[in-house]
């Protein structure tokens, strides 16, 4: 599997010069590359190919007038700029045709020096770890690394970022054997939200720790003073660099906060299954301030990388799944409820559950009947894995083969362990191993059936 390994940089005046050409001359080639197709495919003529354009906008470029700075950065990092286009057009292709699954893909669009993110990929041929703990990278230099933890292996690639506050991080993707930990009996399901961050099937509440409402009061002060200053001058890019550093702050305590609960939950239960919410949905409501703040969709990846790392149980349940509405002892179905009513009784048995609690229990029902069919990421009883998808390194970076010189580690003690549609209103008819849900392929058993599962119906 691969995984993603984020450091801090900190380039001297001349590096962050020479760093700034790399963006520039990356950024020119996507561009110039992306006009050329989308030219060819307003005039009707056949898509360009990667091999002409890598003549005609790198190699005869370079010996132009116009563009012969392109010259004074990696080859490399223009090739790959190029690569990553055509991974772009893959994605838009694959969207269109539905080969592709999650949200659509829109087209590839230009780049401009105002982004608030900034990046060059390169391979192994362009960087190298030295022994001194600094980073190689080819016309750039050696950079000077805050290693806050080890490779587990050499890395396939890298990826340098300067984000909106000016901060420089390098990307390793590294190729590692997935750190398999000691079997437990504890299945969990989580149920996510905003007046507590998440609430377990065994009744644990994980407070919210609200991180952009708790720095709201500083981030006022300083966009008002962003605000007072005038356009184009360097007093209100030195304002803007002081509130993007703020937001950068906030979202680095985010992550770190995520990081450690996602870890905590993977180590204390064998299999973990998590309500498949709508975000962005939610996120164009009244709460959405509150719903980006409490970040769902990073917190729900974590624990799906992790799982597959550890050799946990993963499942997503349906959102349509009605687990608010379902009651956790009896399965009977009471209808929706307002978001006000945080506690309600049973109409059928008369048990009176907490909102959330009950809809963490429904969902490690639901869970577990997702894991029974075969539709989730397990281990079979011999031990060997259950439609196991490979997992990606983070935001969709790939590796790239080595070539050329094989990348050296070089930093001592370079070790390999590092801590750190569900059918939600019909019930199976009063026979029992039969649903009328899926009549060919789920079996109620006592120990994997939901509570609802094989109740006559009302």
């Amino acid at each position: 599997m691969q995984l993603r390994y984020n450091y801090r940089a900190y380039p001297n005046a001349s590096q962050r010069r020479a760093l700034a050409r790399a963006f520039g001359c990356a950024r020119v080639v996507w561009n110039d590359c992306l006009r050329d197709r989308k030219q060819a495919h307003a005039a009707g003529l056949p898509y360009v190919t990667s091999a002409e354009l890598s003549r005609l906008r790198i190699t005869q470029a370079k010996r132009t007038e116009e563009r012969a700075w392109l010259a004074d950065v990696s080859a490399v990092v223009l090739q790959q700029s190029l690569r990553d286009l055509d991974a772009a057009y893959r994605n838009f292709f694959g969207s269109l045709k539905g080969k592709r699954q999650g949200r659509k893909v829109g087209p590839p669009r230009y780049k401009s020096k105002k982004d608030t993110r900034q990046s060059i990929r390169l391979n192994t041929n362009a960087f190298s770890l030295q022994d001194d703990g600094t980073v190689y990278v080819a016309k750039v230099g050696h950079l000077k690394v805050k290693w806050s933890r080890r490779l587990p292996a050499a890395p396939t690639s890298l990826t340098v970022t300067k984000d909106s506050s000016g901060r420089y991080f390098l990307s390793f993707v590294v190729d590692t054997e997935p750190d398999i930990l000691p079997e437990l009996e504890a299945e969990s399901g989580l149920d996510l939200g905003l007046s507590a961050f998440a609430v377990l099937s065994d009744g644990t509440k994980i407070d919210s720790p609200r991180f952009l409402r708790r720095a709201e009061k500083k981030l006022k002060c300083l966009q008002r003073e962003l605000s007072r200053k005038q356009k184009g001058s360097k007093n209100r890019a030195k304002a803007r660099i002081r509130v993007a550093r703020r937001h950068a702050r906030v979202a680095d305590r985010r992550r770190d906060w995520h990081h450690k609960a996602s870890t905590q939950i993977i180590r204390d239960n064998q299999a973990v299954y998590v309500e498949d919410l709508a975000v962005s949905g939610l996120a164009r409501t009244r709460l959405a301030k509150s719903v980006h703040d409490a970040g769902w969709s990073a917190f729900v990846g974590m624990l799906e990388y992790k799982a597959v790392k550890h050799g946990r149980t993963f499942a997503r349940v349906d959102r349509a799944f009605p687990s608010s509405q379902v009651c956790s002892a009896c399965g009977f179905r009471d209808g929706p409820k307002p978001l006000h009513v945080r506690q309600w009784t049973c109409g059928e048995c008369g048990t009176v559950h907490d909102r959330d609690h009950n809809a963490a229990r429904n969902v490690l029902f639901e869970g577990r009947r997702i894991v029974a069919v075969g539709r989730a990421e397990t281990l079979n009883a011999r031990g060997a894995p259950v439609r196991r998808a490979p997992v990606p390194a983070q935001r969709g970076e790939a590796g790239s083969p080595r070539k050329g010189q094989t990348t050296q580690a070089g930093i001592p003690g370079l070790q390999a362990r590092e801590h750190v549609k569900s059918s939600s209103s019909t019930r199976c008819p009063s026979s029992p191993g039969v649903c009328r849900a899926r009549p060919s392929s789920v079996s109620c058993s006592p120990s994997t059936r939901s509570p609802w599962c094989c109740f006559r119906f009302r």
